[in-house]
């Protein structure tokens, strides 16, 4: 990390698509914000990175991600998931209410905000439990939580009960609050490992239908639909969501939602090959679904991608796929996997991917985005588009090493991540190599 108080970045792509830029030019940052954007900037007196062509765009944002601290530091820490984060060229992460203790008091609120100030190396921004203990029965005090810091409320992997999410969005509309729920039909999913159909035939496994998830989503929507608020659905990963939400938005329904990496690139196939590393929750779906998310994130249905990181240990992930917890990293490779996967294939343009990966979840969140313009915070990322590289999980700054994409062939590596006019990531030696270097 450098704490130089300015920093001129010379020569580089500057793309940033809710501003409508893509351009040649510098960057200069002062005090942690943009001070000047144009072409041929002199030093005067900052410390210039040359970026040689390299793309630049606004840090980019995920609102799902799972840092487990307190209580879950074997997993993952607020210092080292903050770590994966500047790894991946994210500025700012939203970190979920499952720890232990569940956070759903101020105290715990700011505990959080105070270690992720302490490490430095994002923005973490807690998301409070929209019920006591996430045990579903008792809304927590909103307007308490916000208060002390939290950007919005959820329960996560537990899905808020019909009766209790109504009185959860009401508190939350007081407060300014986005709720984020978990859309899953528990009596349809329980004992489900993987997604209902030939793969959890073949071996012989509890499938999870695809009906666990629209049902449930179907609901939200309507109880929103009723009590207005703010309303956002996390990692949707079935057609009949996805068809869901259409309709709602175009009867002007005013919600959000998300889908991540994994479901829009990989299918139940995977499980196969993958085993408990392609285990997650929501489970993989088919190519009918893969294919409806990836239509919904081209044209706006859904607002933005995810990550949804959720680090376990080796050991938890080693069990057998019926016994094995739920979830995938992915801070670090969800830019270079979507680019390889997405956008060098023609299934979805530069501008989409970056706008979904920024502007759309700070939005969905009512957060700060950065912008490239003068007087923008200078939270921004700088990826090597013609960098080739392999996915190799045991060099990952998580403690995670749990994703099924180890040993991938990946295109679009992030090389350099500035947190309010710091660097806080370096992939390369940008005073003495050449950009683009391996």
């Amino acid at each position: 990390m450098t704490g130089h108080a300015q920093l001129l970045l010379r020569d580089a792509r500057l793309f940033d698509p809710a501003s409508g830029i893509d351009e040649m030019g510098d960057v200069r940052i002062a005090a942690g914000r943009i001070v000047e954007v144009g072409e041929g900037l002199e030093p005067c007196g900052a410390e210039v990175v040359e970026l040689g062509g390299l793309l630049l765009t606004p840090g980019l944002v995920d609102v799902h991600a799972h840092l487990r601290e307190p209580g879950g530091e074997a997993r993952e820490t607020i210092a080292t998931g903050a770590a994966a984060a500047a790894a991946g060229g994210f500025t700012t992460v939203c970190a979920m209410p499952n720890t232990d203790p569940v956070i759903d008091s101020p105290e715990l609120v700011e505990l959080v905000l105070e270690r992720a100030e302490r490490a430095g190396l994002a923005r973490v921004l807690p998301i409070a439990a929209a019920t006591v203990g996430s045990r579903g029965e008792t809304p927590t005090d909103a307007v308490a939580l916000a208060a002390a810091g939290a950007v919005a409320l959820s329960d996560d992997g537990r899905p808020i009960p019909g009766d209790v999410l109504a009185r959860v969005l009401e508190g939350a509309r007081e407060a300014g609050l986005v709720v984020a729920d978990h859309c899953e039909d528990l009596a349809l999913s329980a004992g489900g490992a993987v997604r209902s159909g030939p793969v959890a035939d073949r071996l012989g496994m509890c499938g999870v239908p695809a009906e666990a998830e629209s049902e449930a989503v179907a609901r939200d929507l309507g109880i929103f639909g009723e009590t207005g608020g703010r309303l956002h659905l996390c990692h949707l990963s079935t057609a009949g969501s996805v068809d869901l939400v259409r309709r709602a938005k175009e009867d002007d329904l005013p919600l959000t939602c998300e889908v991540t990496p994994h479901h829009l690139i990989a299918t139940y196939e995977m499980v196969y090959d993958e085993g408990s590393q392609a285990k997650m929750n929501p489970p993989l779906g088919d190519a009918t679904d893969r294919l409806a998310l990836r239509l919904a994130l081209a044209d706006g249905t859904i607002d933005c991608v995810a990550t949804d990181h959720a680090p376990h240990t080796a050991e938890e992930k080693e069990r057998d796929l019926a016994a094995a917890p739920f979830g995938v990293i992915g801070l670090e490779i969800a830019f270079a996997l979507l680019y390889t996967e997405l956008v060098e294939t023609g299934i979805l343009t530069l501008e989409v991917l970056v706008d979904r990966l920024s502007e759309g979840p700070a939005r969905a969140f009512g957060l700060e985005c950065a912008r490239i313009r003068p007087e923008s915070r200078a939270d921004l990322a700088v990826f090597d588009l013609e960098r080739s590289w392999t996915v190799d999980a045991s060099r990952f700054r998580s403690k995670g090493r749990n994703t099924p994409f180890d040993g991938w062939p990946l295109r679009g590596r992030p090389v350099l991540t500035i947190l309010g006019g710091r660097i806080v990531h370096d992939a390369r030696a940008l005073r003495g190599g050449a950009p683009g270097s391996r």
